[in-house]
């Protein structure tokens, strides 16, 4: 399916058969397409290229779409990382965290921090963070592969 380009976002680089490899919904999602360029927000004389997720109802294009600046993403992608790596030591924990210590890391970023930690906020969360763990399980495989991907490009880049 063609990502279309005479909406507001203005794709320069682009995956059209993104729906066969969207993880366990490949060849079954509404995430039709990926695309690189420019962002729909751009004012005249400022320019931002977003990441968009394309979503397709089988009838016509969704306002499900989602367009991200590319830091968003990068920051998604550390955010991931940082989970994951958080979980592989949460096993020592009865609750899968420390009730009394929720923060997990503070990712240095632009002279600030990121911080990361666990929502004790969330009323359910002893329930919410098994199925969380259960979930980052499961799709292991998945992940994976995207972050041993992710790894040799960044490699390549020389980083």
């Amino acid at each position: 399916m063609r990502i279309p380009t005479t909406l507001k976002h203005k794709p320069v680089i682009v995956v059209e058969d993104y729906e066969n490899v969207d993880g366990r919904y490949a060849y079954k999602s509404d995430a039709k397409g990926l695309s690189l360029g420019l962002a729909q927000w751009n004012d005249r004389g400022k320019l931002d290229i977003s990441a968009k997720v394309w979503r397709h109802t089988g009838e016509k294009w969704s306002r499900q779409s989602e367009e991200l600046p590319l830091h968003r993403v990068l920051d998604l992608a550390i955010l991931i990382c940082r989970s994951r790596l958080y979980f592989s030591e949460a096993y020592r924990y009865e609750k899968l965290y420390d009730p009394n210590k929720s923060d997990i890391d503070r990712v240095g970023l632009q002279g600030d921090a990121m911080s990361v930690k666990v929502c004790t906020d969330n009323e359910k969360i002893d329930e919410d963070i098994k199925l969380f763990h259960q979930a980052l399980s499961n799709d292991d495989e998945l992940i994976g592969e995207r972050l041993i991907t992710l790894a040799r490009i960044l490699k390549e880049l020389g980083y």
